[in-house]
């Protein structure tokens, strides 16, 4: 019984095609959380998939309603717990079992999104990347450092919620409401990409999103541009107009309300080797584009972004010689801790006006405001968990502050008060979210073993590592 015995048999296990198979029937339940449809599918995953599996390790499994259930996509969570000792380290861990719309007839042939299907190192299906297969990850690790030390040798709490992708509705009611039940030492999960397929990575919280419109509503209906054309105002002329006073063409923020106080020194030594772009299918990214000064990976985990998403006026698809009446701009700010995010609606408010646009709408989105968070990463987790990954891959581990999209971990690191560490298991070209997504089968292996890693040093140094950060 040792660390290495574990990650030999995590190892056997992977090549005997166990793991592939287990990921082939999570993958093969439609679980698409943001049509009602995906109802039955939704339960289904809870209840054929996970519940059984936990059981046979030894959780108390317990299906809790949302506190927003009203809301849609407020789907129900469940709450899994193996308490070993209360005296031990306790881990709080999360995923997400319901994925995106399947897209079903953009996927390309040979390939469906309720199928997994190999070819080479790509395994391809919905909720691959995101997140059935990471979260399939850790739990199978969680399952061979018990059969291997028959016991842990810490509590686990396992949180699954099936909303995520319809912006996680209730999880932040049920996180306050089930407080005391979540309570933990320590929180482990795995979302989003590595920096690259090859760079085990750890990050430590992440970047904030808010969405909102931009609406002018001129008059009903649309005018011939002939005959009114020079003498009616163009809403879409507008609302670009005032677009391009918020952010240059550069993509230059230009409201300082809208940005950060400023860029750490912590975040510009931990980012400074961080390739962005260079990995097989990454987009070319492009130079000098955003805050001037900054580089790639500054402007990706350390600023913030003021994005266009979609725009809506007349009728793309058929076009008409005709002045529209309305239009709307769909934007979104991700944004960095130490942003003034309370506020942003207020200084696009304020700053349009100035600008003479005041007729001008800003309107919050459905998805308005999800907290940017960091863990410090001077905290005595970080340094166990980078020493603990390095020690199974023989690799440096990248530590990113934070994550460059946006999850839910202000429930976790907020509400709950925990030290959070994200260990992504899919790599940036993985198409998560779109028609083909995938993984790789290399990197699955490389998780699998770094994960049963981490669970194995738990068992071993959690509670020493707690003092060390209690001192």
């Amino acid at each position: 019984m040792s660390r290495e015995q574990a990650i030999e048999q995590v190892t056997r296990y992977f090549e005997s095609g166990a793991f592939l198979q287990t990921l082939k029937e999570r993958v093969a339940i439609p679980s698409q959380s943001q049509i009602p449809e995906g109802t039955a599918a939704l339960n289904n995953y809870l209840t054929t998939a996970m519940i059984p599996a936990l059981t046979e390790m030894g959780f108390q499994c317990e299906i809790l309603p949302n506190p927003v259930a009203d809301e849609p996509g407020a789907w129900p969570f469940l709450l899994a717990e193996r308490i070993e000792d209360p005296d031990l380290v306790t881990l709080l861990t999360y995923g997400h079992g319901d994925v995106v719309l399947g897209y079903d007839e953009q996927w390309r042939d040979g390939l469906s999104p309720w199928q997994l299907v190999t070819e080479g190192d790509y395994w391809y299906g919905r909720g691959t990347a995101d997140n059935k297969g990471q979260h399939s990850v850790n739990l199978a690790a969680l399952q061979t450092v018990l059969q291997q030390r028959g016991q842990l040798g810490f509590n686990v709490k396992i949180l699954l919620e099936m909303g995520e992708e319809a912006g996680s509705p209730g999880l932040a009611e049920f996180c306050a409401q089930y407080q005391e039940r979540l309570k933990a030492d320590l929180f482990i999960a795995s979302d989003g990409p590595r920096v690259g397929a090859e760079l085990p990575t750890v990050f430590l919280g992440s970047r904030g999103a808010m969405n909102f419109d931009l609406k002018l509503n001129l008059r009903q209906g649309s005018h011939h541009s002939g005959n009114w054309g020079g003498v009616l105002v163009n809403p879409a002329t507008r609302l670009t107009s005032a677009w391009a006073t918020m952010v240059d063409a550069q993509g230059k923020i230009l409201l300082p309300g809208l940005l950060p106080d400023h860029l750490p020194d912590a975040v510009k030594e931990a980012v400074k080797e961080i390739p962005v772009g260079q990995g097989e299918g990454d987009p070319e990214i492009t130079p000098d584009w955003g805050e001037p000064g900054l580089s790639p990976a500054e402007q990706l985990f350390g600023w913030n972004t003021l994005e266009i998403l979609a725009m809506n006026v007349g009728n793309p698809a058929a076009p008409l010689n005709a002045i529209p009446g309305q239009a709307t701009l769909h934007a979104q700010i991700r944004f960095v801790v130490g942003s003034d995010s309370d506020n942003f609606l207020q200084t696009i408010r304020h700053h349009l006006d100035q600008q003479g646009f005041e007729d001008v709408e800003v309107v919050s989105g459905k998805m308005h405001l999800m907290p940017a968070t960091r863990l410090d990463p001077d905290d005595p987790w970080v340094n166990w968990i980078l020493y603990s990954v390095s020690a199974t891959t023989g690799k440096k581990t990248t530590l990113l502050p934070n994550l460059g999209g946006s999850i839910p971990n202000d429930c976790f690191a907020n509400t709950l008060g925990l030290p959070t560490l994200w260990v992504p298991h899919s790599y940036p070209a993985c198409l998560q979210h779109g028609p083909d997504e995938h993984v790789l089968g290399s990197v699955m292996l490389e998780s699998l073993q770094l994960m049963t890693g981490v669970f194995w040093d738990l068992g071993e140094s959690g509670v020493s590592v707690r003092e060390l950060r209690n001192e």
